[in-house]
């Protein structure tokens, strides 16, 4: 789990607030749920348990043969040797993959001492490594080697066996346990390097729901030869459950289509929405049906929207929906 506070906002689901009441056209769009299975291979998030050994590149590259599809892409990189949760997304999925980049992650390692060390020494150094804390990437990083503020939730020691330091850590996105590791050694003056790595959990996709490279093939395979549909929607959710924990705006039919354009969410065009959205939150734009259409900033806070009449309440930073999903409307007016 991540921190107390984080653990809150992410379980504690918000309220959802009626602005107007109104319908949608079944003619247009369709809930997730119902969606044939080649459109969620097109448009749909794998919660993968990454083994050790390849990259999460190459192992972007299996799923994408294992599954026919032309687009794949992963949601945190984990390095060769580490293993566990790794989300791939798949066809217009990869468009909403970014909900990733500041999601937490919770990790299980083995830290090794390079001289023995007192256990209570070790429980304070790590302790003392809680809250926000500043890291320069290692030498091996696909990112810049500048010195950079980190925040870590929690750091709990499982067990200490000689050397050994079995940890769990709740971190912010974009932390190096590896580099943690290291600062932990020097801080006790006696040097420590990274053994072993799994992640457990990165935003909502928790370990206990991960799947191997062998059941996505064999869901996929008794799907292709067998027309059996329910070991493979076993393996593969929806694009709509990485936006789970966005708060979100549900907006009329009639608006769809001008945010699938790039247009800015005007008040008008809103429907219904969640409690709690402040201003500049990043948040997600629905259907009525259910369906995922854009990721937007908010300009405005969820009382601020029940309120006013008019105005623009949130601006369009990614889109996620096809065009001509829904009809031009916005067009015509």
């Amino acid at each position: 789990m991540l921190n107390k506070e984080n653990k809150l906002s992410r379980d504690l689901k918000p309220r959802r607030l009626v602005k107007v009441q109104v319908n949608t056209n079944p003619n247009f769009g369709k809930r997730p749920e119902e969606r044939s299975i080649n459109e969620l291979l097109q448009n749909g998030i794998i919660n993968l348990d990454k083994p050790s050994g390849p990259s999460s590149h190459q192992v972007d590259s299996w799923v994408k043969s294992i599954i026919n599809v032309d687009r794949i892409g992963h949601g945190g990189t984990l390095d060769p040797n580490a293993t566990g949760v790794l989300p791939i997304a798949t066809g217009d999925a990869t468009r909403a993959l970014a909900v990733l980049l500041n999601a937490g992650k919770e990790y299980v390692g083995i830290m090794s001492l390079h001289k023995p060390v007192d256990k209570e020494k070790i429980s304070k150094a790590c302790k003392s490594f809680v809250g926000e804390i500043y890291q320069v990437p290692p030498l091996r990083s696909a990112v810049k080697r500048i010195r950079r503020k980190r925040k870590i939730y929690n750091f709990e020691i499982i067990q200490i066996k000689e050397r050994n330091v079995l940890f769990r850590v709740d971190c912010e996105a974009g932390t190096y346990i590896r580099t943690l590791c290291v600062d932990i050694g020097r801080k006790l003056k006696c040097g420590a390097h990274l053994e072993e790595l799994r992640r457990t959990r990165a935003g909502n996709f928790i370990e206990k729901n991960s799947v191997t490279l062998h059941q996505l093939k064999d869901s996929y395979t008794i799907w292709k030869e067998e027309k059996n549909i329910e070991e493979i929607l076993s393996v593969i959710s929806p694009v709509e459950y990485l936006l789970e924990n966005l708060p979100k705006i549900i907006i009329r039919d009639s608006a769809v289509d001008a945010i699938c354009h790039g247009a800015s969410i005007a008040v008008p065009g809103v429907a219904e929405i969640d409690t709690e959205i402040k201003k500049e939150d990043l948040i997600a734009i629905f259907t009525l049906k259910g369906e995922g259409v854009a990721l937007a900033k908010s300009l405005m806070s969820s009382q601020e929207i029940i309120q006013k009449d008019n105005g623009i309440c949130a601006t369009t930073e990614r889109v996620l929906m096809n065009k001509g999903t829904y009809p031009s409307i916005w067009k015509k007016s």
